[in-house]
């Protein structure tokens, strides 16, 4: 193992790996099975796929440069059974269009702010550590979140807090946030601490955790629309399943769960109308939900991962086609 895999190994220990693996092994058994890991990031999850599935084929997306090298070269050993695609995992459909393919077996979905994006201080993700507000998952374009504080106004400041972060004293934040810019611009993430800590009451901040959190969570989701993609990226991966196909989500928090949770459920639900003395075929379920609710990391994978702490994991297998009046276009 070269210092560059040691590297990405060292710093990244997969969220429920063995559960991961074994909701997913069982559809990729099939000769020429594909999947689709969609957060691909240090290629913790697809390391252990594609050693512990023997001939299976991985596809890799990620929108961080340096995760798709650190990951590549990690995983260079297998030879053509992986490829990295340097996408955010809502062009899911185009990647595999590209690659001739209009199926593949597995899907998994890994949320939020990666290992790496946390541990590299510099890009502003952690209210932990003072560094440039920056925030983007992509560094090659997009605005900051120096230019989500510097542009936006104080309704829209107090949204995107309010409804990003489920922060109940974005208006308050966000209006410090407009005074403090009217004397100087935000430009690090010690400055943004300092104004959330003088807005939430004392009492609010002695009652543990970190004061900052919700608005950090806010700024990133803003400034990466990871809701957004959300929204589309998980139709768009249901679609893609072959039948016996998995999909497997793994969620970091209240909003990313309750998009998975309604997607899963759509499929998983008959669309036949009530009442009705026998249920049509076509209105028949084409997903099988495979967690009872969303699963959470046990004492000991969070003492050994405290970043496993808050994961929340749903999976679901196709069993049928989608029925054509459950159809969504999928871009």
């Amino acid at each position: 193992m070269s210092e560059r895999d040691d590297d990405a190994a060292r710093r990244h220990a997969p969220v429920l790996l063995r559960r991961c693996v074994e909701l997913l092994a069982p559809a990729l058994s099939a000769p020429g099975a594909v999947l689709v890991d969609c957060t691909l990031g240090m290629g913790g999850h697809t390391e252990a796929i594609l050693e512990e599935v023997p001939g299976v084929r991985v596809i890799g997306l990620d929108r961080d440069a340096e995760a798709i090298a650190l990951a590549s070269a990690r995983l260079a050993h297998h030879g053509e059974r992986f490829v990295a695609v340097r996408a955010v995992y809502d062009e899911l459909p185009a990647v595999l269009a590209e690659r001739g393919l209009d199926h593949v077996e597995g899907v998994l979905m890994d949320l939020g702010v990666s290992s790496l994006q946390l541990d590299e201080t510099e890009r502003g993700f952690s209210y932990a550590h003072d560094a440039p507000l920056d925030m983007r998952m992509d560094q090659s374009g997009g605005r900051t979140a120096a230019e989500v504080l510097a542009s936006y106004d104080e309704a829209a400041l107090t949204r995107v807090l309010r409804e990003w972060g489920e922060e109940r004293f974005a208006a308050r934040i966000a209006r410090r946030i407009v005074e403090r810019r009217e004397r100087e611009p935000f430009e690090r993430t010690s400055q943004l601490v300092d104004v959330v800590r003088a807005a939430v009451p004392a009492a609010t901040r002695q009652a543990g955790g970190h004061p900052a959190k919700r608005t950090f969570q806010a700024l990133r989701i803003e400034v990466n629309r990871e809701l957004e993609v959300l929204e589309r990226a998980v139709p768009a991966a249901i679609e893609a399943l072959a039948v016996g196909g998995r999909i497997v989500v793994e969620s970091y928090h209240s909003l990313e769960d309750r998009i998975v949770k309604r997607e899963l459920a759509r499929g998983a639900t008959s669309s036949a109308p009530a009442g009705l003395p026998v249920e049509p075929e076509t209105h028949k379920p084409f997903l099988r939900l495979l967690t009872r609710g969303a699963e959470k990391a046990d004492a000991a994978e969070v003492a050994r991962n405290p970043r496993s702490q808050s994961v929340r994991l749903r999976a679901a297998e196709r069993v049928r086609p989608t029925p054509a009046h459950m159809l969504r276009e999928v871009a």
